[in-house]
């Protein structure tokens, strides 16, 4: 029987705590895989890391799960970017740590800034650190690009000299040595990649993620200028385009096995409340509205959740019609979200208005953070979804 059904995973807190393979996870590609090691069910990696290419994290998946995993399995937080052909052409300031040069290449952009060649270029601009001011006024830059759009791939490492840099650049149209002008408004394209708040590696508590970065950004811009940073894009989980994306990867999985059956339902498994579990639940939602004609559901305002070019794009393709009707979320306990005395019946975590995780684009609705089901690990939830299924 060909399978009407796929899965979108997690990757960190799920199938792996930083470089370590969680437990469950080669349980769970075992009952996934037949006897050959080949996948029974179409499967995407769904992550919201974005500091590699898809071919290293699907090398970097294959080590963990002890099976072949190819990089059209992969879905980083930057992947959709190809998407984006209207910026391919323009000069963008990229940051994020990893080869964030060839990352964008790799996506189809061009023309590429570094941070690091952009503070080299102005050093005057970076003051923070002491050691690192000059010693003598520089010559004045020239033949410097015009910068004409940013590109948020993750968390950088010195947080003021990006932060301090991104804000230079906004303000003076992407022409950092010129003399102050009125800052323009809008300012120039800005695309966001992963906006996770925090996320799980080997440490016992939550680490600061890419969310973390962007809150710092949005808050020094408005308090700079009396206005809102806005958002060309926000990409990765929970943006329904990354969903959109993966249920395109999926049915071309099918297609490519020889699978007749038009893929139904999506799991999608996740240890995150505020980017597995809402993405998930959004994307249901966004799948329910659209047989209304809907498009834009539980989304504050359009241009920041999901970007239309990216939707027309996805939608005029003749390859791609969509079959999907639902897309369920199954929360795991071995990563952000943890519970010591069984399973909770809700997540509590992440879900008060006091204690909103998700991003300010997004709406604060604690339905779409309540998973579908919760289960210990991932074993668990292959098991779950094959039992749904009614799956041998």
């Amino acid at each position: 029987q060909p399978p009407a059904f796929g899965f979108l995973f997690d990757v960190d807190g799920v199938l792996v705590r930083g470089s370590q393979p969680v437990p469950a996870a080669r349980r769970a590609f075992q009952r996934l895989a037949d006897g050959s090691g080949r996948l029974r069910v179409p499967v995407v990696f769904l992550t919201n890391a974005g500091n590699c290419l898809r071919s290293d994290k699907a090398r970097e998946l294959s080590r963990a799960l002890g099976m072949q995993v190819s990089p059209e399995q992969v879905i980083l937080s930057h992947s959709p970017l190809q998407l984006f052909s209207q910026f391919h052409q323009k000069c963008m300031l990229v940051t994020g740590q990893g080869p964030v040069e060839e990352i964008a290449h790799n996506l189809g952009f061009r023309h590429v800034v570094t941070m690091e060649a952009l503070r080299k270029a102005y050093p005057l601009l970076d003051m923070v650190d002491l050691s690192r001011r000059p010693k003598e006024v520089p010559p004045p830059t020239t033949g410097f690009p015009t910068i004409e759009g940013v590109i948020l791939f993750g968390e950088p490492v010195r947080w003021e000299t990006s932060l301090q840099l991104i804000i230079d650049v906004l303000l003076s149209n992407g022409n950092p040595g010129a003399e102050p002008q009125d800052a323009p408004y809008p300012h120039l394209p800005v695309l966001a990649c992963n906006m996770d708040l925090l996320w799980m590696a080997e440490a016992k508590m939550p680490r600061f993620g890419h969310g973390t970065f962007l809150l710092c950004l949005e808050n020094i811009y408005e308090k700079v200028t009396g206005r809102e940073l806005k958002y060309e894009a926000l990409i990765g989980k929970p943006s329904t385009v990354t969903y959109r994306y993966a249920e395109y990867l999926i049915k071309q999985q099918a297609e490519k096995q020889g699978w007749k059956a038009p893929i139904r339902r999506l799991y999608a498994v996740g240890d995150n409340p505020m980017s597995d579990v809402y993405g998930a639940n959004l994307y249901n939602n966004y799948l329910k509205s659209a047989q209304q004609n809907q498009v834009r559901a539980g989304v504050k305002r359009n241009p920041q959740a999901a970007s239309p070019q990216t939707e027309d794009y996805l939608e005029l393709r003749k390859d791609f019609n969509s079959s999907v009707e639902s897309c369920d979320s199954i929360l795991v306990c071995t990563g952000v979200y943890r519970h010591d005395d069984g399973v909770p019946s809700k997540t509590e975590q992440c879900m008060s208005k006091a204690a909103f995780h998700g991003h300010r684009d997004f709406c604060f609705d604690p339905s779409l953070v309540e998973a579908s089901y919760i289960v210990q690990d991932v074993n668990d939830a292959v098991q779950l979804a094959f039992k749904k299924e009614n799956w041998s």
